[in-house]
């Protein structure tokens, strides 16, 4: 007599009897998730010793449950994984009756059966052999018979794979991505399999079998919530289909979710995925830190031997990314100088150094910045805005660190309607991510199509942005329009941005929805477009964000016709705008302080310097804390000034900004006639400290008399960090503005990269060219360089078209080389 935890007892030695508790616990709706797994597994346990005892076993033997039921979890519909052990001792016939009277009684009740019989030796050799196996002995667990015999088998099993963890570790990570492969990521499909996708149960059964190898452990927090969560819904589709399946196919998913007392099939999908992404997360940290333990292990031998037996152990190194981060082991962490508590924009700093170095963010750099970082005033200082903008234009490497982000709640702290579209699944079979994925999906297309765009943080921010209405009721672009408005002024864009922002998510699906579906020859239809677009800058942008949004919907969602359409409309739509493209700015009048520098640089004939702390309140009850440096910089006018300044300032780390290059005229009663460049720059150090004003004019005079060799600088200490791996950025364009856009002068628009030493090499390669810079205009969106440059003929004459469309091809092709 057995209980079947429900009260009452049952003779369940018989397959009869076995069934019909198995029934009644089936039918227990007061007894969902882990207590009915328990409950049927002690009742299966219970059942199959009384089946080992009525057949009378020999000496030696023990029936044991491996995998799941060694874990004591039973589906309903669960396979029942069974291994017949004996020590060699008993007559093979004997070991042959006994596992027929185990085996049948479970195959007479229509269960599914993993079944062996083996020899301890012989289990350990399977195991040696076949990983799955080795991995469902580590879960071993007694039902019957010998228990010594047992526990010898476990404590060897387990010695086994401790000790050959560094081969079958690289092993079972590989195992993992060729599942991850066939069966897709559990987090974003509509149908996902629980058990095989990524960020499903068999990725928790690897993350216990890398705890047993004591070389490294996943991230406990939230992981038994996420495992129990796939389990419950895997205990309910099981008794809605009446089938062993892992599938959660879309016809299942209402009748799964009312099971679950769950609102509709959304929210199941939101508790799956949710739970999926805990379970994803938690293995990209684990297999880094497998990795890095096998590393450090590959290399202690040769240290040992470098070092001596009794050398110090040695310190990691640290490579400075950016202020308050450096890389570690092949992750991004903090600084030992970083304090979270004081610096509210380093979780954004830490995650856009990170992204563009093409490198992991530190999991605990990342609790730590959850747990001690301030709130960002509002509106956000200028250089939070502009990490934010750097994260979204890293391409590929933006997803781990925004996973990394969302894991521990910080996206959500920065956009507070980003909660509203987290784990939202969309139910149009075209796309294949849910909502919150799809948009910094967009956000990496776009990174790709910057060089398109003179506003690339505009772009990368409707990517981001383009589908947050989705998390409201109504239609999505109107929502996404007003939210789009608040989020920009929330982050510190201006007026003027925050409408352009607006504009394009409120018009996100017009161009590809006109250009499919409306008559293009119809001047009716490039009006209505024109008039909702405004100006061509937004349909520039407007342009590359319905490619980008198009592109990380998924592969039936764009095309080479598709592409060709919009392109079509998009012309007829810029003609109709054209009255309405405004001139390249011309250069602004000197203030009263630059030309007091240009005056005593031209008296002096030597550089002359003046730098003004910026400051920016950081915390909204904080004090207002250095952010910056303006510095002025005023020479006389000579060849090669513009290439020298630039490379002066990377030398000494100095991030720039913004910059504004123009020459003065003096009028004579000032001095000697002659022309007086001035250098406006807006910078910021990399990290450490800013340097002293002397120390750049000493550098600034031998980098102008040839003393001192930037180039070769530069190139000395980009090669000292081989390790930064971030990926290839869009290659840079250079344009000629139409005719007429300035009347002294060729304007050139470069859009690059932002890199140290960027405006060093556009002003070598003018120089090159024999162009003379009468003024340049540098703006640094994010990691991108937009730059608007004035140039003459020694002469001082605009360029003739054929000598602009030269230089722009020349200064492209030399941005173009590594």
């Amino acid at each position: 007599m057995t209980s079947t935890g429900a009260g009452h007892t049952t003779d369940d030695s018989g397959p009869g009897g076995y069934a019909a508790a198995r029934l009644r616990l089936l039918d227990q709706e007061t007894r969902p998730g882990p207590p009915r797994r328990t409950a049927l597994a002690r009742l299966t346990d219970d059942w199959l010793a009384a089946l080992h005892a009525a057949a009378d076993p020999p000496r030696g033997t023990a029936l044991v449950a491996v995998g799941g039921y060694g874990r004591g979890e039973l589906s309903p519909r669960s396979d029942l994984d069974l291994l017949l052990l004996h020590d060699g001792t008993a007559d093979p016939g004997a070991i042959a009756a006994l596992a027929d009277r185990l085996w049948y009684p479970v195959w007479d009740l229509g269960l599914a059966l993993d079944h062996s019989v083996r020899t301890p030796a012989e289990a350990r050799r399977t195991a040696a052999d076949d990983l799955k196996a080795h991995l469902g002995l580590l879960d071993a667990r007694p039902l019957a018979g010998d228990l010594g015999l047992v526990a010898a088998l476990r404590t060897a099993v387990l010695a086994d794979w401790r000790n050959q963890a560094p081969r079958r570790l690289p092993e079972l990570r590989e195992l993992c991505e060729e599942r991850a492969e066939r069966h897709g990521e559990l987090p974003h499909l509509l149908e996902p399999d629980l058990k095989e996708a990524r960020g499903g149960l068999r990725d928790t059964t690897a993350l216990r079998a890398v705890a047993a190898s004591w070389l490294a452990d996943a991230p406990r927090d939230g992981l038994a919530e996420a495992r129990r969560t796939l389990l419950d819904v895997r205990d309910a589709l099981h008794l809605t289909t009446g089938r062993a399946t892992d599938r959660l196919a879309l016809q299942e998913q209402d009748q799964v979710a009312r099971a679950l007392g769950l609102l509709d099939a959304d929210t199941l999908l939101r508790h799956v995925y949710e739970a999926a992404r805990t379970i994803a997360y938690a293995s990209d940290v684990t297999w880094r830190e497998v990795h890095r333990v096998l590393c450090a292990r590959s290399t202690r031998p040769r240290l040992r031997t470098l070092l001596g037996s009794r050398a110090n152990r040695p310190q990691p190194e640290r490579t400075p990314l950016a202020e308050g981060v450096v890389e570690m082991d092949g992750e991004a962490v903090l600084a030992r100088t970083a304090r979270p508590e004081r610096d509210p924009v380093l979780p954004l700093r830490a995650a856009a150094a990170a992204a563009q170095a093409g490198l992991p963010l530190s999991r605990h750099a990342v609790r730590h910045l959850a747990t001690t970082a301030r709130p960002l005033p509002v509106p956000w200082p200028a250089e939070a805005r502009e990490q934010l903008v750097t994260l979204l234009g890293a391409g590929e490497p933006t997803l781990p660190v925004w996973e990394a982000l969302e894991a521990e709640g910080l996206v959500t702290r920065l956009v507070p309607d980003w909660e509203r579209v987290r784990c939202r699944p969309q139910r149009n079979p075209v796309h294949t991510w849910t909502v919150d994925r799809h948009l910094v999906e967009t956000a990496v297309r776009a990174s790709s199509l910057t060089r398109r765009v003179g506003r690339p943080d505009l772009l990368l921010v409707a990517a981001l942005l383009h589908d947050i209405g989705k998390g409201w009721p109504g239609d999505h672009s109107v929502a996404g329009e007003t939210i789009a408005r608040d989020v920009a002024a929330r982050i510190g864009f201006d007026q003027v941005d925050a409408d352009v922002l607006a504009t394009l998510v409120r018009h996100h699906l017009l161009l590809v929805e006109t250009a499919t579906r409306r008559d293009l020859d119809d001047p009716a239809t490039v009006e209505s477009v024109a008039r909702a677009v405004g100006t061509a800058t937004t349909l520039e942008l407007l342009h590359a964000l319905t490619e980008a949004d198009a592109l990380a919907t998924g592969p039936a969602a764009w095309s080479a016709w598709r592409a060709s359409l919009v392109a079509d409309l998009v012309k007829r739509v810029a003609a109709a705008l054209a009255g309405d493209t405004p001139p390249a700015p011309e250069p602004s009048a000197p203030g009263a302080e630059e030309e007091r520098l240009a005056v005593e640089a031209l008296r002096t004939r030597e550089p002359v310097l003046a730098l003004h702390t910026r400051h920016e309140t950081a915390q909204p009850d904080g004090e207002p804390e250095p952010v910056g440096v303006e510095l002025l910089i005023a020479l006389p006018d000579q060849p090669g000034v513009l290439p020298a300044a630039a490379g002066v300032l990377a030398l000494h780390r100095l991030t720039v900004r913004s910059a504004d290059l123009r020459a003065i005229d003096l009028p004579t009663e000032l001095g000697p006639t002659g022309s007086v460049l001035v250098l406006n720059w807006r910078v910021a150090a990399e990290y450490g400290s800013l340097p002293q004003a002397g120390r750049l004019r000493a550098d600034l005079v031998r980098a102008l008399d040839g003393s001192l060799d930037v180039a070769a600088r530069l190139a000395a200490r980009d090669a000292a960090y081989p390790r930064r791996r971030g990926v290839q950025a869009p290659p840079p364009r250079v344009t000629v503005a139409p005719a007429g856009s300035a009347a002294r002068a060729t304007v050139l628009e470069v859009r690059a990269q932002d890199a140290p030493g960027l405006l060093h090499r556009i002003g070598r390669a003018l120089e090159g060219a024999a162009v003379r810079v009468r003024s340049a205009h540098v703006s640094t969106l994010g990691a991108n360089a937009v730059d608007t440059v004035y140039v003459t003929d020694a002469a001082g004459a605009p360029l003739t078209t054929e000598e602009a469309l030269g230089v722009a091809s020349e200064l492209e092709r030399a941005l173009s080389r590594p």
